[in-house]
């Protein structure tokens, strides 16, 4: 049914009023006087050039003996079938912001503005879908390409589905050597060595890319509680990150449990490994992690801070651990102070204790190569 034919079925109220008047062997000057308003007044509603405003309702109801309601729904429906079509990209925004923050992507550059006639291609062409159906949340597509999905692979949610794909849009964007995981073996002892200080962890994502592991740094978007991902692109790894914690213990660790992730292969055949977070696959404490979880768990820790040397370290100055005392053992180990506080930390829970040390790094990080956030955009092609 075409919507000229839907206004048509609906009549200006003042037709029913004029049946009514009819019913009752009245003139409109009779109506006119029970309403006690002059003709031409009434006239206007009759023609169908007024409408019946809630007062004018009340009063039909009165006179008529009937729910003024009823006189105010023949105007409201009246009134709804005369107006003007809305904007046909209402009903497109909505699809889309129903599931995904569109209006989000768009402030960070990750679509363009522009006419919503656009925005499915746009859409698609962000997440590398051909059509809408392929599209998890919106149409029948899976977040994992292949059918075995973990319970806790499961809990990805849409804004994280859009922050991944803004780190596989900046990484098709970078060069990067095939990947050579004896080389990045290799290398992790380097990649420690330059974790001994804030200023020197900008060294890090140059050798990775000597190992062909693309390092993309992407700021969360509002809700996710993202740490960090291993995707894959074209069978290559790259590892994406988000500062969210703002720490050096914390980015120390979820580097080097994405590394884990690259070295083992995690996620490959599905196009990435669960989306790491503190609360979920990079907290021991959760039962329900991941086995491949559990071991880029413990592959951090122990690469961080020997964990035999920690334990030893805590059987002899606990419980009263001196901030001397932690200086003294991150040197020993050749680590930030950073990176024992938070080892210590959760193992005590004592969220508190020498809070100092765990200052934010973000400023030594946004200047790296591929960073997208923080009121800058990554060149990418959109």
């Amino acid at each position: 049914m075409n919507m000229k034919a839907t206004k048509s079925l609906v009549d200006h109220p003042g037709t029913f009023i004029l049946e009514e008047i009819e019913a009752r062997e009245w003139t409109q000057a009779d109506l006119a006087y029970i309403l006690d308003i002059v003709p031409q007044q009434l006239n206007k509603i009759l023609n169908g050039k007024g409408s019946i405003t809630p007062e004018f309702a009340l009063a039909l109801g009165d006179a008529f003996d009937m729910p003024a309601e009823f006189f105010s729904n023949l105007q409201k429906l009246y009134d709804l079938s005369h107006a003007q079509k809305p904007n046909a990209g209402v009903r497109r925004r909505a699809a889309w912001a129903a599931e995904f923050p569109v209006r989000k992507m768009i402030e960070r550059g990750f679509i363009q503005d522009t006419d919503p006639a656009l925005l499915d291609a746009q859409m698609l062409r962000f997440f590398g879908k051909n059509s809408i159906k392929e599209l998890p949340f919106v149409g029948a597509g899976e977040v994992y390409q292949h059918a075995a999905r973990k319970a806790d692979y499961s809990e990805t949610t849409p804004s994280q589905y859009v922050w991944l794909h803004r780190v596989i849009k900046i990484a098709e964007t970078i060069k990067a050597p095939l990947f050579d995981r004896g080389e990045l073996l290799k290398c992790l002892p380097e990649i420690r060595r330059h974790m001994l200080s804030k200023e020197d962890i900008g060294k890090i994502p140059h050798i990775l890319m000597s190992c062909g592991v693309r390092f993309v740094l992407v700021e969360a978007l509002p809700n996710t509680k993202i740490d960090g991902v291993c995707v894959w692109v074209d069978g290559q790894p790259v590892i994406g990150m988000t500062t969210l914690h703002d720490r050096m213990d914390n980015f120390c660790f979820v580097l080097r449990h994405e590394i884990e992730h690259a070295l083992n292969g995690d996620g490959k055949d599905g196009g990435f490994s669960p989306i790491d977070t503190k609360e979920g696959s990079l907290n021991n404490e959760n039962l329900n992690i991941a086995d491949e979880e559990r071991l880029a768990n413990n592959a951090a820790a122990e690469f961080l801070v020997p964990q035999d040397k920690l334990r030893s370290f805590f059987k002899r100055k606990a419980p009263f651990i001196s901030e001397r005392d932690v200086l003294a053992f991150a040197a020993r180990i050749e680590i930030h102070p950073a990176v024992v506080v938070g080892q210590i930390q959760n193992k005590t829970k004592k969220w508190a204790w020498l809070r100092k040390y765990l200052k934010s790094i973000r400023s030594h990080l946004e200047e790296w190569d591929h960073v997208d956030g923080w009121g800058h955009v990554a060149p990418v092609d959109l």
